[in-house]
């Protein structure tokens, strides 16, 4: 045989591999029902990665985070859904507390440090959004900037703010705060906000993009979103200040997963999982929308500040559940309709 015949034959056996591997995935029968609090262009191209590596169908639902917990917890024993992704640890946690999450074995539960996972062993973060104070470096200096938070209801910050009371990780926020400085005190707080007349916008990204326009000194939001306006235009005038020395301003939040109790497929939908946790997922987080990586091992975007010199508020995320209490709050005071 020829030096040429054998590597044709052996580029044949390779196309024919490729070939039998490509009808396996197609002819899987498992499929996964997922509900997504994450939206549609952020998650989807981890997932469509998934069933490309294991040939597993996903079948996705995507909503807000509050929709999609409110829908799993209506449809009760009756979900057709495996796996719940959310944006922040209180839905899971309001999942967990009404006995709809399965426990996850401890292969899951040891890719991620305990702070950033259920303390029942329920779920797990994938991704750390920390919250920040963005704001426009040619309006004011960071030695201006207040030391905690709660100092932004001080009548010195009167018209320079801008937040979006109605998004899902300011609420979240809010949450945090009645339980780190209590009911009283986060009402004070956000009265003062209001008294300062913050600018109310749809959306973090609007409220990003108020401070690069200068329409507001500083804004409360997510630490991601200026790198996404930095990716596209390095020059912008802004940057993020995270809350020094365990200030409440300084939560880091999680998005992340857990496993329906009523699951078919308990273990597939953990594999999943499991998946979200790898080096391929984690670094997309990282690398692509620029979250904090939470899988044991895993490095954030250099761009970013490591995230154990982030001194976290003393809280368990779990507690981030009661989320209904928040919003009645958000429209007491007016900042919500």
């Amino acid at each position: 045989m020829t030096i040429r015949r054998m590597m044709r034959g052996l580029m044949v056996m390779a196309l024919l591999v490729m070939v039998g591997s490509a009808v396996n995935a197609q002819q899987s029968t498992e499929t996964l029902t997922v509900y997504s609090g994450r939206t549609e262009d952020l998650i989807a191209p981890i997932l469509e990665q998934f069933t490309q590596a294991t040939g597993v169908q996903v079948e996705v639902r995507y909503g807000s985070t509050s929709e999609m917990a409110a829908t799993l917890l209506e449809e009760g024993q009756n979900s057709p859904a495996d796996v719940f992704i959310a944006q922040d640890a209180g839905a899971l946690g309001a999942l967990a507390n009404e006995g709809q999450l399965a426990m996850l074995s401890p292969d899951v539960l040891e890719r991620v440090n305990p702070e950033f996972s259920s303390n029942n062993g329920q779920w797990v973060g994938l991704s750390g959004r920390a919250r920040v104070l963005v704001y426009n470096t040619d309006l004011v200096s960071v030695d201006q900037l207040p030391a905690s938070i709660l100092d932004l209801a001080d009548p010195v910050w009167a018209d320079k703010i801008g937040w979006a009371p109605t998004n899902g990780s300011l609420q979240a926020h809010v949450t945090a705060l009645r339980l780190l400085i209590g009911e009283d005190a986060t009402r004070a707080w956000l009265e003062g906000l209001l008294a300062n007349n913050a600018v109310a916008y749809d959306n973090n990204r609007a409220v990003v993009q108020a401070v690069i326009d200068g329409e507001v000194e500083v804004g409360l939001t997510n630490h991601y979103y200026l790198l996404g306006f930095q990716a596209e235009n390095a020059e912008v005038a802004a940057a993020n200040y995270f809350f020094p020395g365990g200030d409440p301003g300084s939560l880091i939040n999680v998005a992340g997963a857990g496993v329906l109790s009523t699951s078919d497929t308990p273990a597939l939908a953990e594999r999943l999982i499991l998946y979200l946790l790898g080096n391929d997922a984690q670094s997309y987080f990282s690398d692509v929308t620029y979250e904090y990586p939470l899988a044991v091992g895993m490095t954030a975007n250099a761009l970013l500040p490591a995230i154990e010199t982030i001194k976290n508020p003393a809280l368990d995320l779990s507690d981030l559940s009661d989320l209904q209490t928040t919003l009645d709050l958000l429209s007491t005071v007016g900042a919500t309709p």
